[in-house]
C-alpha cells in the first residue's frame, strides 16, 4: 500500500512558499468546522466518562461521523476543482496526461479510504 506524502515532503513553490491548495480559500471555515467536531468528540468522551446511555452516545458518534464526512466531501470537491483542473492546464500534452492521471488517482484513492 502506498504511503501518503506528508506536507513536509511536498515541494515548495518556486518562490519558496508552501503551495496553495484548493481548500486555501475556505481554510478558516474548515478549521471552524473541525474545532466544532473536536468539541463534539470531547463531549462524547465526557458522556462515556459519565456513564450516559449507550444509544445517546451512539447518536452523538453518528453526528460526528456525518460532520467529518461533510468535511471530507468538501475537501474532495476542492481537490477536483483545484488540483485536477490545475493538472489539466499543463501546457505539455504528455506531462498534462500524466499529471491528470496522478491527481485523479489521488482523488480515487482518497475516496476509497473514505468508503472503508
Amino acid at each position: 500500500m502506498e504511503e501518503a506524502v506528508s506536507a513536509a515532503e511536498r515541494p515548495a513553490t518556486e518562490d519558496g512558499t508552501a503551495p496553495q491548495h484548493g481548500y486555501t480559500g475556505n481554510k478558516d471555515a474548515y478549521l471552524r468546522r473541525l474545532k466544532r467536531i473536536e468539541g463534539q468528540v470531547r463531549g462524547i468522551a465526557r458522556m462515556v466518562d459519565e456513564d450516559k446511555y449507550c444509544i445517546d452516545i451512539l447518536t452523538q458518534v453518528a453526528a460526528v461521523t456525518k460532520a467529518l464526512h461533510a468535511v471530507s466531501l468538501g475537501l474532495v470537491e476542492e481537490h477536483i476543482g483545484h488540483c485536477v483542473v490545475g493538472a489539466a492546464s499543463e501546457p505539455d500534452p504528455d506531462a498534462r496526461a500524466e499529471a491528470i492521471d496522478a491527481k485523479v488517482k489521488e482523488a480515487a484513492d482518497a475516496i476509497g479510504r473514505l468508503l472503508r
